[in-house]
């Protein structure tokens, strides 16, 4: 081969492999169109993550350019994450109210507007304003994605979409620590540009996506011979937005809470009354509880992970960006074996599926972590590291699926907000408690952060601990959520003594 036609193999290899990729995900998406949907939505959660990760991979670099330490760090973090929690609750009310697709595509552009803010910022409270303000505008991503999906994908499958979705997210957080890391050690600043300029193409896409009816009933259908059109059940054999779960719960016979039935009607909700019905269903406080101890601990992990790496294995940066990447391709992986792991089960006839996958994740996650964070070898932490965090993203796809069961479709995008609000006040803590923790109470340095790490694996215990609670009470909330859906007014004739939930 001659050096002429060297580069023309190049682009037809190149072509080779994008179209061989297309291909896959149309068959395991459903077809084009609901590929499309998927790709747009995890790119939407996956710019977020990459901002967010950016901060951790870049926390030399702003503590020498701006100079700043540990605590500040993670107070920058702390801010945007609280922020977010407080403004998801007004975006979740318009994913419930408004045309979703239009508001995502315009909030996506004032991300990018706060991106380039936040590269040109002259000193430490400039860069947290910008910071607080795209906290704000980023808050949209949660209750609006989740509205979404449960509209334009059936049931039977949201987990194993869910897991697509959040593989977006975890390849954000990927190419922030590994590509705007990297960057950031040459500039900080050029690393948040790099992230600003996507975000406007972005929003251009999220503009033209079709808007899904409301209630489930705006499913995208599979294309004939995909993966979509063979999961998907028969026509006529399940009522028009019942999920799987809420057919299995009515077929044992499990009775729905009557305190849950007797609200109002989801769509005449105020804010207030929404609030009250979301926190009233006891399995959904298990999972925020559950989410916000592990999103704790993956916020101290995005933002001290790449020091923890270069100062625990004495690594240099390029090294301790590349650890994490492989680490995170365990974490893609988690979140695609987890989320059709789940639908698998609960299309078996086991209706608590989807909470058994994450519960058996989250305790797992736990055990794998402790050695990788003991050792010094980089080379024998990296098989821990792997299945740790796959572990532990693989509870995620099958418990946001197991949210839109046990919740009316018309509280989708308020039930999120709430849930997002509450693990969001945890996620902005963690920076900040991790950081405080290792530079006051183990004297900072790299005893400091491993010891800080090992303790707060606690959290991620607490978590796993809970989700084994929510067994008992999903089905009976599942039952509730799928009485109030069919007929919001309907008057129940409760037994004196009622079944208890049946596997």
């Amino acid at each position: 081969m001659t050096e002429a036609e060297r580069p023309g193999l190049l682009r037809r290899a190149g072509r080779g492999l994008a179209g061989g990729t297309k291909r896959t995900l149309h068959r395991q998406l459903g077809g084009a169109q609901r590929a499309r949907v998927v790709v747009i939505l995890a790119c939407v959660l996956g710019l977020s993550a990459a901002d967010a990760s950016t901060v951790g991979a870049s926390a030399t670099e702003l503590r020498d350019g701006l100079h700043i330490s540990n605590t500040d760090i993670g107070l920058l973090v702390a801010v945007t994450s609280l922020v977010a929690a407080l403004a998801t609750l007004p975006f979740g009310v318009l994913a419930d109210r408004v045309r979703r697709t239009w508001v995502l595509g315009g909030v996506i552009v004032m991300w990018g507007a706060a991106m380039l803010w936040s590269a040109s910022v002259g000193d430490f409270g400039e860069l947290l304003l910008a910071r607080v303000f795209l906290g704000a505008v980023t808050a949209a991503a949660g209750p609006l994605v989740a509205s979404l999906i449960g509209d334009y994908f059936h049931p039977s499958e949201r987990g194993r979409i869910y897991g697509f979705i959040l593989a977006g997210e975890l390849l954000g957080a990927g190419f922030g620590f590994a590509v705007t890391g990297d960057i950031a050690t040459l500039s900080w600043r050029a690393a948040f540009v790099i992230l600003a300029l996507p975000a406007f193409v972005l929003a251009f896409l999220v503009f033209r996506l079709p808007e899904p009816a409301r209630g489930g009933r705006g499913v995208l259908v599979a294309e004939p011979g995909t993966r979509g059109a063979t999961e998907a059940p028969e026509a006529g054999e399940e009522e028009p937005g019942q999920t799987d779960a809420q057919r299995l719960a009515e077929e044992r016979g499990i009775v729905p809470d009557p305190e849950l039935t007797s609200h109002p009607d989801p769509q005449r909700m105020n804010l207030i009354e929404a609030v009250k019905h979301v926190l009233a269903v006891r399995t959904n406080l298990i999972l925020i509880g559950a989410s916000a101890c592990a999103y704790y601990f993956l916020a101290g992990v995005q933002t001290f992970g790449s020091q923890f790496a270069k100062q625990q294995y004495d690594i240099n940066q390029a090294l301790a960006n590349l650890l994490l990447l492989v680490v995170g391709i365990g974490a893609v992986g988690g979140v695609l074996l987890g989320g059709a792991l789940g639908d698998r089960l609960l299309r078996r006839g086991y209706l608590n599926g989807r909470i058994m996958v994450s519960a058996v994740a989250a305790l797992l996650a736990v055990a794998l972590f402790a050695p990788a964070l003991l050792t010094r070898s980089a080379l024998d932490a990296v098989p821990f590291l792997i299945f740790a965090v796959l572990f532990l993203s693989a509870q995620n796809p099958p418990l946001d699926a197991a949210r839109l069961d046990i919740m009316p479709p018309y509280l989708w995008g308020r039930a999120e907000a709430v849930r997002t609000f509450l693990r969001g006040i945890a996620q902005a803590l963690a920076p900040l408690l991790f950081g405080a923790v290792s530079d006051h109470v183990f004297g900072g340095g790299r005893s400091g952060l491993q010891w800080t790490f090992v303790v707060m694996l606690i959290p991620l215990l607490a978590s796993a601990y809970l989700l084994f609670k929510a067994l008992r009470t999903y089905p009976r909330d599942v039952a509730s959520a799928a009485a109030i859906s069919v007929e919001p007014r309907r008057t129940w004739d409760w037994p004196e003594e009622q079944p208890q939930p049946q596997e």
